[in-house]
């Protein structure tokens, strides 16, 4: 195989062959406890890391190293660490990176989780973050260049409002002052944004979502560095055992082989339906990087091959997008993203409840804001649906 291949060559042989035993094409699921031992000795240099190989599931296994491997291939970086979910992934980078009594900036918009840990959860270990009010480089700037900082936390395109942040730019400023900077990929998926390639050293993934695919894996992936993957490993990974499970790293593998033709399906889907809505006089306002008056557009067409598949829009008020939710037919009503099927939800009252008026209103997410994640049905049904909901 080639050395640089198309993406979607990657997807399906990024890897190479999994099971060079039996040479399954599919990878098999080493579904087992633990790995027996040829003698005291090997047992000893196995678990001393004298010896490469396998001799516990929470310490490695074939098939979520399989796992590893393959989304190093897709983000073009060193190594890679997989996780039970995605808070657990962000979490695990973040304590083994930060130190007690350590500081964190982060970018303006960030999922109610991540917000969540930040603001409420990291004070009690001493460790503060400071949230920009917003994501202009010069912003960064002026932070950096006042205080201290251990990590810059990106999110891009960010949940729920799909707010730029102009990777390559906030990379510069951070390594003229020597801050690690990790970024939140879920939403861009390595299909259409490598921030390694843009200068972070770590990102992070809720596999959840479009890894998976399909809604039935709870997961969190971490790749970039690979003395800083070592690291995150050896300090949580092993010793506070937040795993996945070799059943779910294969399905993840499964996920990823038809990343490229699935994201290509749902930005094509979201970017008719955005058009729908913008056009739409009950519409307020419409967030998707592929608009022309987006006020990330031009970083979108910078820094992504593809603008995605969620799309948020707001009507005038809590009740208008209630009533909009509550009259979709196609659309599920439920969180998450990045499924088959497309789903919507009010951020305000569900997914961003726990934050308060003024975090949601610095934010930019409004009371009448609606999130759309743009699934693989037929688009002009997709758009039938929400025409009879707003009208």
């Amino acid at each position: 195989m080639k050395k640089h291949n198309h993406f979607e060559t990657l997807c399906i042989h990024g890897k190479g062959k999994y099971d060079t035993l039996h040479h399954s094409v599919v990878p098999p699921i080493y579904q087992t406890t633990a790995f027996a031992f040829e003698s005291a000795e090997d047992g000893s240099d196995l678990f001393t890391g004298h010896k490469e190989g396998y001799f516990y599931s929470r310490m490695g296994n074939p098939t979520v190293e399989a796992l590893c491997c393959q989304l190093s291939h897709l983000e073009n970086t060193e190594a890679s660490l997989a996780f039970g979910s995605g808070m657990a992934a962000i979490s695990s980078a973040i304590m083994s990176l930060v130190p007690v009594g350590g500081k964190i900036l982060a970018s303006h918009t960030l999922y109610a989780g991540t917000h969540c840990l930040l603001t409420r959860s990291l004070p009690g270990r001493d460790i503060i973050t400071t949230i920009v009010e917003n994501d202009e480089p010069e912003t960064y700037e002026h932070y950096l260049s006042r205080e201290s900082f251990d990590l810059i936390y990106l999110e891009t395109p960010s949940n729920p409002i799909l707010s730029l942040v102009d990777i390559e730019a906030v990379c510069n400023l951070a390594r003229d002052f020597s801050v690690p900077v990790m970024v939140d990929n879920t939403f861009a998926t390595p299909c259409f944004q490598k921030p390694a390639e843009l200068g972070a050293e770590l990102i992070v993934h809720s596999a959840t979502k479009y890894i998976c695919g399909h809604g039935d894996v709870i997961a969190g992936m971490v790749t970039g560095r690979k003395d800083l993957i070592q690291k995150i490993r050896d300090d949580v990974l092993c010793r506070f055992g937040p795993i996945i499970s070799p059943f779910d790293a294969w399905l993840l593998l499964r996920g990823l082989k038809t990343l490229a033709v699935r994201m290509d399906r749902h930005a094509a889907n979201a970017a008719k339906i955005a058009d729908f809505l913008n056009n739409h006089p009950k519409v307020i306002n419409v967030y998707y990087p592929g608009l022309s008056d987006h006020p990330g557009h031009d970083i979108a067409c910078r820094q992504m091959s593809g603008f995605g598949g969620v799309v948020s829009f707001e009507v005038k008020d809590k009740q208008a997008g209630c009533s909009v939710m509550n009259k979709v037919k196609l659309f599920t009503r439920a969180v998450s993203i990045g499924e088959c099927d497309s789903l919507i939800q009010h951020p305000a009252s569900i997914t961003h409840s726990s934050l308060k008026d003024c975090e949601l209103k610095a934010a930019g997410i409004s009371p009448g804001l609606i999130r759309l994640s743009i699934g693989l049905e037929h688009a002009d049904d997709l758009i039938e649906d929400l025409n009879e909901a707003l009208e």
